[in-house]
């Protein structure tokens, strides 16, 4: 009997999953299959999920457990360095072999080819897939073999390359119960996702959450639906608007690989509006332009990818606790951006273009770095994608790739005025608005824009 352990990470799915694919082919008739899960908060390196993804991660992982039961596949769960916890559990379970989906940040692309070249060496297969993003990393490229760091011409590339199929739903590969009792018989036991302790009790301050999400592979693929065939046709010019519902809603659902991009990306096809499904692909390519990105620059989420801004004067929030605190709390005195903050903390999400506004206020008018408000969004979103929000974050502060000129200083209440010029969405999440409750803004725009300019003009090459 050969028996597969399918190692999940960032695909939490059962649908369109070349790894479970080819896990259930080479099951063939007299073999069966394992899927583990290990959360790796230890091995250095690897970034240890916020309290919002956390939360998110507790539902995807109980979900994906019910629809393995249905496809005769034990979830097993572990916590700990993986490249202990993967050959420990192929050798508990006599697996003769690993499949998994590829990851692409620096320090889990070194775990991973740790854990293949540790079981090679003890005569197991090991395999990887591709199913975390349209194309893989190293298959784009320009002209000189380097990575982009332009997302137009980025986005010609990755359009121009073929696609591959979207992959049904395997049949049952055995009976549940039968696995069960042979796992059991090996004193293997299948662990608890309560055992991980991915939810927040002290205080519960999920309520707003589970009143957004529906954080399951269901929940996405009906999320996705809803999208196509009542939504997406209105997206190129509802999907700036934040008081009413015009984007997908789909990013964490993309981020825990609930839905794959794959399947996101043909859907668009589906969308009768043509300026619609474009505008969406270019998102999809914006999430693949992050994670090129990351690849080819690990230090992403750490180090200025323009490193002439290591030279910019930004505060910590150490330096300005009550500034930072006011920011986080969505207490700034502009109610654009404190509609933002307040929708993130209650749902988990801000609307992107909120998302814009707010982090151009604390990186170029508060003055305080970016990878301050890049760790608050880590711990508070539940899309918080390791390539994506570091990513997003360099863009609006001008230390990026591709990023915004850092002349280009969003200014909140022009935003408002554009996008929210009958408050719906500022009243919605700020209801002191208006009031003599509702706090004074926190620094005058136009002073603060200039000081940030004239410290930008102190950079070497200040002017590009």
């Amino acid at each position: 009997m050969t028996r597969t352990l399918l190692w999940f990470r960032d695909d939490l799915r059962v649908e369109d999953h070349p790894a479970l694919t080819f896990a259930v082919h080479a099951a063939s008739d007299d073999g069966d299959v394992v899927g583990l899960y290990v959360l790796d908060d230890e091995t250095p390196g690897i970034r240890p999920l916020g309290g919002a993804a956390r939360w998110w991660l507790h539902h995807a992982l109980l979900s994906l457990a019910d629809r393995l039961r249905d496809l005769g596949i034990p979830l097993l769960i572990r916590c700990g360095p993986a490249a202990q916890q993967v050959p420990a559990v192929v050798q508990a379970t006599g697996s003769t072999g690993v499949v998994w989906t590829r990851r692409y940040g620096g320090p889990e692309r070194e775990t991973d080819a740790s854990v293949k070249e540790d079981l090679r060496g003890r005569g197991f297969t090991a395999h990887s897939f591709p199913g975390s993003l349209l194309q893989e990393p190293w298959t784009i490229s320009t002209g000189g073999g380097g990575p982009y760091r332009v997302f137009t011409p980025f986005y010609k590339n990755l359009s121009g390359h073929p696609l591959r199929e979207l992959l049904p739903v395997p049949k049952p590969v055995a009976e549940y119960s039968g696995v069960q009792s042979s796992l059991a018989g090996a004193g293997v036991s299948l662990g608890a996702v309560d055992d991980l302790d991915l939810l927040p009790t002290r205080p519960d301050w999920a309520g707003g959450l589970r009143d957004r999400w529906t954080p399951t592979e269901e929940g996405g693929q009906q999320r996705l639906r809803q999208f196509v065939d009542q939504e997406g046709d209105a997206y190129t010019r509802a999907r700036d608007v934040p008081g009413v519902q015009g984007t997908s809603l789909l990013s964490p659902y993309l981020r825990f690989g609930q839905v794959s991009p794959l399947s996101a990306w043909t859907a668009a096809s589906e969308l009768d509006h043509e300026p619609s499904a474009s505008t969406f692909r270019s998102e999809l390519g914006w999430r693949e332009f992050c994670w090129h990105l990351l690849y080819h620059f690990p230090d992403l989420p750490e180090k200025n990818l323009r490193t002439q801004f290591d030279a910019y004067p930004w505060r910590t929030q150490a330096q300005e606790p009550d500034v930072f605190r006011a920011w986080s709390a969505g207490r700034t005195g502009f109610p654009f951006v404190d509609a933002g903050m307040r929708e993130l903390w209650q749902s988990g999400h801000m609307h992107n273009r909120v998302r814009m506004a707010a982090a151009s206020l604390l990186v170029k008018n508060l003055g305080i770095h970016w990878r301050e408000g890049e760790a608050w969004f880590w711990d508070t979103l539940v899309d918080a994608d390791a390539a994506s929000n570091p990513a997003n974050w360099q863009w609006v502060a001008g230390s990026g790739a591709d990023a915004a000129p850092f002349f280009r200083i969003f200014n909140p209440e022009r935003q408002r005025d554009r996008f929210d010029p009958d408050d719906v969405y500022v009243r919605r999440w700020v209801p002191e608005f208006g009031s003599e409750d509702y706090p004074d803004p926190l620094v005058d725009l136009r002073a603060s824009r200039q000081q940030a300019l004239a410290e930008y003009q102190q950079l070497s090459g200040g002017s590009g």
